[in-house]
């Protein structure tokens, strides 16, 4: 809506400006002024300076507007009725066009918002887009699908292990290798690439490896995969991030924006 608003409100204080310009050069030129309660298209006064092309050339059926008159001739006395109606047709015509540039832009694929879902009992939170609804899925904690698309989702998955770091497992580039490794062994994977690798300290002090890597598999596709891990009180945490990412439709840089800060948002919490 703020795109919208926006357009609406410099379309016409753009074109205001541009007539008192061309008001000026016009009584210079000793030419007919339109009054403030005119509404005038300068498009037609100047074609070459339409907002819809920069090299429009004036319509042969419209009648040359370069008239010149007295300075006490009224300006309706100055054009032919015909030229009014084609002036307000023209001009409503150039304020649909914006409008419906900005209808366009304002329907444009909406950038995901971000709630914080905290699951006290296991002790994680992350941050969750909220167009994504909860759902039920055997083997993993908590389970987030896109209300639109049930292949993007996102996931949680807290099992008990041995150690007590990551760190004791290996370092994020053997801890990813592990993963694409196990993705592979897969039937129904076709290609499984690394994109990146990294590791950060979450705000509980745990150590979080972090992993984006590119997934094309029999069962959707070409996928967009980020994955957080982190060991904690003997509970390792996984998330899982996946998002398609086809060649039709390819992960846009906003949703990408939204979907890492999922990723770095995931962290322990003290359980219940």
């Amino acid at each position: 809506m703020m795109a919208l608003s926006l357009q609406e409100s410099a379309y016409p204080l753009k074109f205001h400006l541009l007539t008192i310009y061309l008001q000026k050069a016009m009584d210079f030129h000793g030419v007919c002024i339109p009054s403030s309660n005119h509404h005038y298209s300068p498009s037609l006064l100047l074609p070459h300076l339409s907002p819809f092309s920069s090299s429009r050339k004036p319509s042969p059926h419209l009648p040359p507007l370069s008239i010149s008159c007295s300075s006490n001739v009224k300006w309706r006395e100055c054009l032919p009725s015909t030229v009014g109606r084609r002036v307000i047709t023209i001009s409503f015509l150039g304020f649909g066009v914006s409008r419906l540039l900005s209808l366009s832009e304002a329907m444009a694929e909406p950038a995901l918002e971000l709630y914080r879902y905290t699951d006290p009992k296991e002790g994680f939170t992350l941050l969750v887009p909220s167009s994504y609804v909860k759902v039920d899925k055997a083997g993993a904690t908590v389970l987030f699908e896109d209300a639109n698309k049930k292949a993007n989702n996102v996931g949680a998955v807290v099992a008990p292990t041995r150690i007590s770091s990551l760190g004791e497992f290996g370092t994020p580039q053997f801890v990813v290798d592990k993963l694409i490794q196990a993705e592979r062994r897969k039937e129904s994977t076709k290609e499984a690439e690394v994109i990146s690798v990294s590791e950060r300290s979450g705000e509980s002090g745990a150590q979080v490896y972090e992993f984006e890597y590119k997934l094309d598999s029999t069962r959707g596709g070409m996928k967009r995969v980020f994955s957080a891990a982190v060991v904690a009180s003997k509970r390792l945490y996984l998330l899982n991030i996946t998002h398609s990412d086809s060649a039709e439709s390819p992960l846009d840089t906003d949703t990408r924006n939204v979907l890492e800060q999922v990723l770095h948002s995931f962290d322990v919490v003290p359980s219940s």
